[in-house]
């Protein structure tokens, strides 16, 4: 058996970008909507591995209220991260447009991890 994530979002391939960029992550599978506005199926790799599935939102989501409430109804925990400049780097480009429900900062389990909502609505616990 196995289980994978699927995020649906506003601005879908804007989303795709971003989560590339954080994490280092290439897209591997691409199905746009007729139009070529929005992705009606779009996948993400690292290594070869499975990391993320993006599709549009058909419904809208009020980000705003989930970024003044730092409502976490699901997070994303990506971890062994390798190295802080790769956390700060998701930690960076995540925050910007959305909220910090932790910032960086150290645990017993993790010397540094931080818990961002992404200006999609996508709560990501990201740590080494």
């Amino acid at each position: 058996m196995k289980n994978n994530t699927q995020v649906y979002v506003k601005n879908s391939l804007e989303a795709a970008k971003t989560y590339c960029k954080a994490f280092g992550v290439e897209i591997t599978l691409e199905m746009k909507n007729d139009n070529e506005t929005a992705y009606e199926h779009c996948e993400l790799s690292a290594n070869g591995e499975g990391f993320l599935a993006i599709s549009e939102a058909q419904n809208p989501c009020d980000v705003d209220f989930v970024h003044k409430m730092k409502w976490e109804t699901m997070t994303f925990n990506v971890f062994e991260m390798g190295t802080e400049d790769r956390v700060r780097r998701a930690f960076d480009v995540l925050r910007d447009g959305g909220v910090v429900v932790e910032p960086i900062h150290e645990l017993p389990w993790s010397k540094c991890c931080a818990t961002v909502i992404d200006k999609y609505g996508v709560c990501w616990w990201i740590a080494i």
